[in-house]
């Protein structure tokens, strides 16, 4: 049986929780992910993504989605650490903010990382961690 969550009727729901599991799962790689990807360009792109994201939380919290922001917030901050808080919290604002955008994560990280620079969407952008990190973990989980 699925735990209930106060966000568990968002679109997104089910990736939010497996983001959430992953970094609980798997802090350290979430957190060599953030380390490894961040460079200046990188940090105006997730910026510019983080403020686009924001804009459209509020609409959605204006929209019913604020307890499910807060939940979902509290979630993420209890589940990760340091750097690896700020790559599952783009992922989980990201899933939260955009309904349309669980698609990203079925993408192989190199095609999304150029997406992501091509179409400056914010949430392939805030997402490129996330699925850097699954791939990273489904390599490990094979080894």
């Amino acid at each position: 049986m699925t735990k209930k969550t106060k966000w568990s009727h968002l679109p997104n729901a089910h990736h939010i929780d497996r983001v959430l599991a992953s970094v609980k799962a798997h802090p350290d790689e979430w957190s060599a992910v953030r380390t490894a990807a961040w460079d200046a360009a990188w940090d105006a792109a997730w910026d510019a993504a983080w403020d686009a994201a924001l804009d459209a939380a509020i609409g959605a919290i204006q929209r019913d989605r604020d307890s499910a922001w807060d939940a979902a917030w509290d979630a993420a901050w209890d589940a990760v650490r340091d750097r690896a808080y700020a790559a599952a919290w783009g992922a989980v604002a990201a899933l939260i903010a955009y309904d349309d955008c669980a698609h990203y994560l079925d993408m192989p990280s190199d095609r999304l990382r150029v997406w992501a620079i091509l179409s400056e969407n914010p949430a392939a952008v805030l997402l490129l961690p996330a699925v850097i990190t699954f791939e990273k973990i489904n390599e490990l989980e094979l080894v």
